[in-house]
């Protein structure tokens, strides 16, 4: 690995989120060698010069399996935004697996990951490649949130993680053409294929371990509003929690459930403590539920595929900035302890503060001495406290209290 000549690589650097990740590199890896690829040469010049970098181009189109072997072994980490994954993604990740190389996507399609985990696994882990998928707001938070509390009650002594739940505080951002196109293309996987819902449904589609779940049965993603025993508020389904939940779950299994034999998660988002909250958790549910049926439907398709962002599009600069995300992390654990973990930024969270996740993440994965065996990887267990510790440095609120 030493002798590669690249430490990073950020392929699809002129996309949308590609060129945001780029600036936050250019800005902040330092003596870091990095390259950019792409599919076109003269958007990657342009965006080099944009950033006034000298940083080499590498030509590769997503389909060329020969290109991106190539582009594989001449770097330690790859950070890749070209999506949908389920569409583009498979070459790279077997490229990676096949030369022991680093790899970082921003995915939340659990069909891919599933598909990852099935095919390159064991590869990955003979050849010392960390294959991580969700290094963005899909599922850094969600992820490292729950290994800081499992090593806090751990540090306290107070048993394991029981009733856990991630509580969205606040969000503002904006929503890209990419992430609408991933949906688009999990709708008609599952409607082309509907052996396939039963993998989508289930809450354990990807844990590394089955057999050993003992809670299987006993978790369901929210899909209604409803009083949270844990949380004591009326809340409402977050939206990513379906995906990231089932991160968080891989995380637990691929370290032979550290968290506790009845770690129990969920994830929901705060509607307020007003006398109103059951109605407003109420519209949330029926919103997500109407907006699942409209793109499964195609007259509404239709409709909604004119007033969505298209692939490319994403939100305003303005927006950007202007965005932040709050989420806490609280649990029970075995002991009948409590503890809350925030995780927090500025900027929009799904592109200006993805941006700086999958960024660090690349670089804790070709700067860090990290201790996590190779194979298909979550955040938190791949990079876990190396990359708290680099977010941290980036702005993130990332801490640990205990309030019972």
């Amino acid at each position: 690995m030493s002798e590669r000549e690249f430490d990073v690589i950020l392929h699809g650097a002129t996309g949308f989120v590609g060129s945001l990740t780029a600036a936050h590199l250019a800005a902040h890896a330092g003596e870091a060698r990095v390259g950019i690829s792409g599919r076109l040469k003269d958007k990657l010049l342009a965006l080099r010069d944009s950033l006034r970098v000298d940083w080499p181009v590498v030509v590769a189109d997503a389909a060329d399996a020969a290109a991106l072997g190539e582009l594989a072994r001449s770097t330690k980490a790859i950070a890749t935004t070209v999506g949908p994954y389920a569409r583009y993604g498979m070459p790279l990740v077997r490229a990676c697996a096949n030369a022991g190389t680093n790899y970082a996507d921003l995915t939340g399609e659990v069909l891919f990951v599933r598909e990852s985990a099935a095919e390159c696994h064991d590869l990955a882990r003979s050849r010392g490649a960390r294959i991580v998928h969700s290094a963005g707001f899909d599922s850094v938070p969600s992820d490292l949130g729950v290994l800081l509390l499992h090593e806090r009650v751990a540090a306290d002594g107070e048993g394991t993680l029981e009733d856990t739940a991630l509580l969205l505080v606040s969000m503002r951002g904006g929503v890209s053409g990419g992430t609408v196109d991933s949906m688009r293309l999990q709708v008609d996987a599952l409607k082309a294929d509907p052996t396939l819902r039963s993998a989508v449904a289930d809450p354990y589609a990807l844990s590394s371990d089955r057999a050993g779940e003992s809670t299987i049965g006993r978790v369901r993603d929210s899909a209604f509003p409803s009083h949270d025993p844990l949380l004591d508020r009326w809340v409402a389904p977050f939206v990513m929690g379906p995906f990231n939940s089932r991160i968080v779950r891989r995380s637990n299994s691929l370290q032979h459930f550290a968290y506790g034999p009845e770690f129990r998660y969920r994830e929901v988002m705060s509607v307020g403590q007003s006398p109103l909250a059951p109605l407003l958790a109420g519209a949330v549910s029926a919103g997500l539920g109407g907006l699942a049926a409209g793109m499964a439907l195609t007259p509404t398709r239709l409709l909604l595929d004119r007033v969505l962002p298209r692939p490319g599009e994403g939100p305003s600069s303005k927006v950007q900035s202007s965005g932040h995300f709050r989420i806490e992390v609280h649990t029970r654990t075995s002991t009948g302890a409590q503890y809350v973990a925030t995780v927090a930024a500025e900027g929009d969270p799904g592109y200006a503060a993805t941006a700086v996740m999958l960024g660090q993440s690349a670089l804790c994965l070709g700067l860090d001495d990290l201790d996590a065996d190779g194979g298909v990887l979550t955040p938190a267990v791949a990079m876990g406290d190396r990359l708290v510790d680099r977010l941290r440095v980036a702005g993130f609120e990332l801490t640990v209290a205990r309030v019972a």
